[in-house]
């Protein structure tokens, strides 16, 4: 069933009785703010968390081809793609891998249960407002997941009054064609935003070296809808009701055997409804429903059935921000959740609840800021667990800043890391870690800020696959790593540098963590003249290896890009855009077949044209 069904049933939820709330819609278009790493709108310069925020703005000056191509323009995240377009991510923040780190839609968490991946590549980069990346542990403030980072999409939102349509076809290599349009608008009380797609693509041919019956391309097609709307209640209550809906097929190749012709019917969708205001001058309160699905199906075109994972996620939040005095906060609140997993392969355990509770207090004075916080986790599988952060902050001079934070996270096993027929352990213990950091914020001057990062984590309990693709906990594992972002302005061109150095390591074996390059780095370059917009990108990564023992080797590559934009009226706006210009032969990640092992192809030279047209009513 489809989410917006469910749209009449959450808006006759009970809400409380609340009474000037922040205007989140107009925060989510600034790039100085943040709001994923206390819930709540903030300076994103006085945040303890290391972050990176892309704003629509910087979405359509970037024209990244997917959420997962903008995000390897964040230090510290490293994307091992199996393929090309819809093929499967493994997403890295700083060393840790896809499941331990968390990733929400308009702060709901979209991740399935069975597997612990987010369909991030399923989302539409049209229909998105805003991506902030946390960097570092979170679980003080979202519990279980947060162990890497968070990752917040936010969907797109009216920007005023009236009615503002717009339009956007592109068509591209590899047969890719895009159709987008979406209607937004309002009035000052009421604001809302529409929106629905199409992405088509032949795809590539990832896995070149194995079966024949897998020498075609991988085709993808991708159907998109989300909504966004809120009401000022009164001048005290605000109202409001998010939805995001991705649904599509996905080719793959069958690496087990010839003769089939496998692919995904995918679903990934949101729905959440929520109730934000100021009950006093001192209190701030905000109440949020959601409902998350993430379907997952595989077929053969050859053959009748299919195999499900389907997962199904029913949460409540509820978060109070209480104002102590001029210098110091308070923040307040309570999360629960509900797991429940549908699979062709029943397993013994389908389906489980967590309750927790959270305060921490944040103070910001002349000379020093701290920020103290802990987080207890009751879970219906692994009972209690307690996550706690602390940071200092010291003003050094009045463009400089150093901070010292600690923090603890968690991680529990997903269903098919417990219960998956043959290929699991029901003896896994939650995953825990320690991190340390030091970062350093300068604003060396009007045109040039940088920020650096040098932190360590220590994971206990670290849940592995070895050779025979059961899991099992390794004592521990390490991470030290450094990272550094520079952003500039300068004769009219906007650069941001971003730079990575880690060493991620198994502490038993001594190995490297796999696919984990331990140096990348980023440029981006920009500038517009006029009507015409100009644009190029560069990403180094450093060779890391393709298995836990070190074995295979995945080789560096660099990769090249160029843009354009070309305003030829207020309605009309044209881009342009090749990438990896150079045709760069390059992998992320290996597969193995009855021939050995081999890498996924990824695409090489692309292009892509497109128009958007935004007439004025």
């Amino acid at each position: 069933m489809k989410l917006y069904r469910l749209t009449p049933l959450l808006l006759c939820l009970p809400t409380p009785l609340l009474a000037e709330p922040i205007d989140r819609d107009n925060a989510l278009k600034l790039p100085d703010t943040l709001i994923s790493a206390n819930r709540q709108v903030e300076d994103r310069t006085q945040s303890s968390a290391a972050n990176t925020v892309f704003t629509r703005d910087d979405i359509d000056r970037l024209q990244p081809s997917s959420v997962t191509d903008l995000l390897t323009r964040v230090p510290g995240v490293q994307v091992s793609r199996t393929g090309g377009r819809g093929s499967l991510p493994g997403i890295y923040i700083r060393g840790t891998k896809s499941a331990q780190s968390l990733v929400l839609v308009d702060g709901v968490r979209i991740a399935n249960t069975s597997s612990g991946d987010s369909g991030l590549q399923f989302l539409n980069i049209d229909q998105i407002e805003r991506v902030e990346v946390l960097r570092g542990s979170r679980s003080a403030i979202y519990g279980s997941d947060a162990i890497g980072g968070v990752i917040q999409i936010f969907t797109r939102r009216a920007s005023k009054p009236g009615l503002q349509p717009r339009l956007h076809l592109g068509a591209g290599s590899n047969q890719t064609w895009q159709r987008d349009v979406g209607l937004s608008g309002g009035s000052d009380q009421t604001r809302f935003n529409l929106a629905a797609g199409l992405e088509e693509s032949a795809g590539i041919n990832a896995t070149r070296e194995s079966f024949p019956a897998n020498a075609d391309h991988d085709t993808y097609r991708n159907k998109s809808l989300s909504l966004n709307l809120s009401h000022v209640a009164s001048d005290s209550l605000e109202l409001g009701l998010k939805l995001l809906d991705s649904w599509g097929r996905s080719e793959y190749d069958n690496l087990f055997g010839d003769g089939s012709q496998p692919y995904t019917d995918f679903n990934v969708s949101s729905l959440g409804t929520y109730a934000d205001a100021q009950l006093s001058e001192a209190w701030h309160s905000r109440l949020e429903l959601s409902h998350s699905e993430n379907r997952d199906t595989k077929r053969d075109s050859l053959q009748p059935g299919g195999s499900e994972f389907n997962t199904y996620r029913d949460a409540i939040n509820w978060q109070n921000d209480l104002s102590l005095n001029e210098r110091s906060n308070l923040l307040l609140g309570g999360d629960w959740y509900q797991d429940r997993l549908h699979t062709s392969s029943p397993l013994n355990e389908d389906s489980r609840w967590n309750r927790a509770a959270f305060v921490q207090h944040r103070y910001k004075g002349e000379t020093f800021s701290t920020e103290v916080g802990v987080r207890r986790d009751q879970n219906q599988q692994f009972g209690s667990q307690n996550s706690w952060s602390a940071s200092l902050t010291l003003p050094v001079s009045t463009s400089n800043d150093l901070l010292l934070s600690y923090s603890e996270g968690l991680r529990a096993p997903t269903f098919n890391d417990l219960y998956y027929p043959d290929f699991s352990n029901p003896e896994l213990k939650p995953e825990r870690s320690k991190s340390y950091e030091l970062q350093w914020r300068s604003q060396l001057s009007e045109s040039t800020r940088l920020e650096t990062s040098l932190y360590r984590t220590d994971l206990r309990n670290a849940i592995v696959y070895g050779t025979n693709y059961i899991p099992h906990n390794v004592g521990s594992a390490r991470i030290n790593g450094f990272e550094a972002s520079l952003h500039q302005h300068w004769f009219g061109w906007q650069s941001t540098l971003g730079l990575s150095l880690i060493d991620p390591r198994d502490r038993d074996s001594g190995h490297t963590l796999e696919r984990r390059a331990r140096r990348t780095l980023s440029l981006d370059l920009d500038r517009q003249f006029d009507r015409l917009g100009l644009g190029a990108s560069w990403q180094a990564v450093s060779s890391s290896y393709a298995d836990p023992e070190n074995h295979r080797r995945l080789s560096g590559y660099g990769l090249f890009g160029l843009r354009s934009s070309w305003t030829l009226s207020r309605e009309i706006r044209l881009e342009l855009k090749a990438e990896n210009l150079l045709n760069k032969a390059y992998s992320r990640a290996q597969y193995s077949y009855a021939g050995g092992f081999a890498d996924y192809r990824e695409e090489g030279r692309t292009w892509l044209l497109g128009i958007t047209w935004t007439p004025a009513l």
